[in-house]
């Protein structure tokens, strides 16, 4: 435990939180209780004017690589870029006092891509849906002015396009029947277009600490969030009351080693593999990624001989699957301790 308190030296604490954690009080209790954070800013606080009027030429391009972009050649990778300012958080009261945020303004050529296809499926499905609609004016599902307007409120909602869909609904004075004509406002397209892929962070990192690196720092909150999700999952850790503040710290410490061993292991394992990322007939018989559940499944099928009139404990010849887990962790079966 000596040695371990020497490797885990104290670290500054940064809480990396979703939009919801953005708000004057939160951000005043932070603030006073010396908190830093990082989150991403809600339309409430950054609009979408703002991020329109960005200019991408100016941004700066972070030296950052996705996981999922490793294995793929440079040119098709995601790029990041990021603009700095600041923005000034104030509360509903005169006396409350402002408080003045980092604001990262960051676009994603990836979240952009992706923007642009949800946006083309939606419109192609509107517009298939409208021109059923056309062709079903004045038939026993499209009567008369009244189901055409309740079935393109509909279609704005299903499609979410009320932003840029434009309808007017009318009557034939001649057969009486319902008539329509829609179009999408290019203008509000083309608003919601110049949004694409950017995004802004708040932040209270020190200004030592550039725009850059804020980013990056953002970037690591999934790797946290998978650690929680093994908490949940494989080491079951589940809801118990404690008296005091010291058993509280005491299982916390437990829950972290025993977290700390599972990571390790998987650690242990890929850095092995490497180059390799995947490692056969981990995943119901299938190549997978090495994952601490995986790599803890394969090894529950183990079976362990007691020691008995001398003889020490052992491991029965365990099949190919385990046999490689168990070199890769330099274990020795007949030995196992």
């Amino acid at each position: 435990m000596t040695a371990l308190k020497k490797m885990a030296t104290s670290r500054d604490f940064l809480l990396v939180g979703d939009s919801k954690l953005v708000s004057y009080t939160n951000v005043s209790a932070m603030i006073e209780s010396g908190v830093t954070f990082i989150a991403p800013a809600s339309k409430t606080y950054v609009s979408s004017a703002e991020l329109a009027a960005l200019d991408l030429d100016s941004a700066t391009e972070v030296d950052y690589v996705a996981g999922r972009d490793a294995g793929t050649p440079p040119a098709e990778r995601g790029r990041w870029r990021v603009i700095e300012d600041a923005m000034t958080l104030t509360g509903k009261r005169k006396k409350d006092p402002a408080h003045t945020l980092r604001r990262v303004f960051v676009h994603s050529t990836a979240r952009a891509q992706a923007a642009t296809t949800a946006r083309a499926k939606k419109l192609d499905r509107a517009r298939d849906d409208l021109d059923r609609l056309v062709r079903g004016l004045g038939s026993r599902h499209y009567p008369d002015q009244k189901t055409v307007t309740a079935r393109i409120t509909a279609i704005r909602t299903a499609r979410r396009v009320t932003a840029y869909l434009r309808a007017e609904v009318g009557t034939d004075p001649d057969t009486g029947k319902p008539t329509l004509a829609w179009s999408f406002d290019q203008t509000a397209l083309d608003a919601e277009t110049a949004t694409d892929g950017w995004y802004a962070l708040l932040s209270t990192l020190p200004a030592e600490i550039d725009a850059s690196e804020v980013l990056i720092r953002y970037k690591g909150q999934e790797v946290v969030e998978r650690r929680y999700s093994t908490i949940k999952g494989p080491l079951a850790v589940a809801p118990i009351f404690l008296h005091n503040n010291r058993r509280i710290a005491a299982l916390l410490t437990v829950i972290c080693l025993a977290l700390l061993i599972f990571c390790l292991i998987e650690r242990h394992i890929r850095a092995a593999i490497a180059p390799a990322a995947t490692l056969d007939g981990l995943y119901v018989g299938r190549p997978a990624k090495p994952t601490g559940r995986l790599i803890f499944e394969a090894l529950a099928r183990l079976r362990l001989i007691p020691a008995t009139d001398g003889q020490p404990p052992g491991i029965p010849q365990p099949p190919p699957l385990q046999t490689r887990l168990l070199a890769l962790l330099d274990v020795d079966p007949t030995r196992p301790r």
